[in-house]
């Protein structure tokens, strides 16, 4: 696949990291819902642009669009109309073969709920999705996977059962597996929602870390504005449309545990 942009939309010059190459350009999102003769419009026209490298914040109230616009992005549903490109490519006009093959080779995702697999390990649980898409051997894809649990703290724990992690393990599991592909961009939605406090700031320090160090560009949809405040810049959706885009002001690593 390698479909050219067209028309990519323009973020607002104030927001715009100008040093930077545009990797997400969203260009008038439209996601409707149609049940019987009643339409739901979910989405209603959303722009904006993310940037290679960048660490973003997506807020919103429930019911505003985020998961769904998530889900768009993520190549897990598709809009009703309008378009959005990621590396040059426009994921609306592509095929399912496509977007599979996309999705897998450059995008990460990290959920609320972890997803680990209960009766693999946390290594089996990295390796799965390199080996299930067949972009790695068994052997590469081990290599990798103790790599990326080594770097999240859990080299004592490769052989541990999903079952035997606690919550923050879980997760830091999940954002290891969420890397294994070496992914352009993850897409983390409420990644910290169903941890303690204290877990909350390992995640995200481990997040803006790799993001600092590797330049993996995050998106993460959050209703915490102390998570949102460690990250470079806000876009807020309220009903269904983008209300601002914000920088944010460098955070201290103590602002997330507030």
């Amino acid at each position: 696949m390698n479909i050219a942009v067209q028309n990519p939309v323009q973020d607002h010059p104030e927001t715009r990291p100008e040093t930077r190459e545009p990797l997400l350009v969203v260009s008038n999102l439209k996601k409707d819902y149609v049940n019987g003769d009643v339409v739901a419009q979910v989405l209603k026209g959303i722009n904006f642009e993310i940037y290679k490298g960048e660490f973003v914040a997506m807020l919103g109230p429930s019911g505003s669009g985020k998961s769904t616009l998530l889900s768009i992005l993520g190549t897990l549903l598709r809009p009703t109309s309008g378009h959005f490109f990621m590396l040059d490519h426009d994921l609306t006009t592509a095929s399912e073969d496509e977007l599979t093959q996309f999705r897998n080779r450059n995008i990460g995702f990290v959920f609320q709920y972890h997803h680990l697999l209960p009766d693999f390990s946390a290594l089996e649980n990295v390796m799965f999705p390199a080996v299930a898409a067949g972009l790695m051997s068994s052997n590469e894809a081990e290599a990798r996977a103790a790599e990326l649990l080594t770097r999240v703290g859990l080299g004592h724990r490769l052989n541990y059962k999903a079952t035997k992690l606690s919550g923050g393990q879980k997760q830091r599991v999940a954002v290891a597996r969420a890397l294994m592909n070496n992914p352009a961009m993850v897409l983390a939605d409420e990644p910290t929602g169903n941890l303690d406090r204290e877990s909350t700031a390992q995640v995200m320090e481990l997040l803006r870390e790799i993001n600092q160090e590797s330049g993996t560009t995050f998106l993460l949809s959050t209703h915490d504005p102390n998570i949102a405040a460690r990250c470079g810049r806000k876009i807020t959706v309220v009903d269904g449309k983008i209300a601002s885009i914000e920088t944010v002001a460098a955070p201290s690593k103590e602002t997330v545990a507030a």
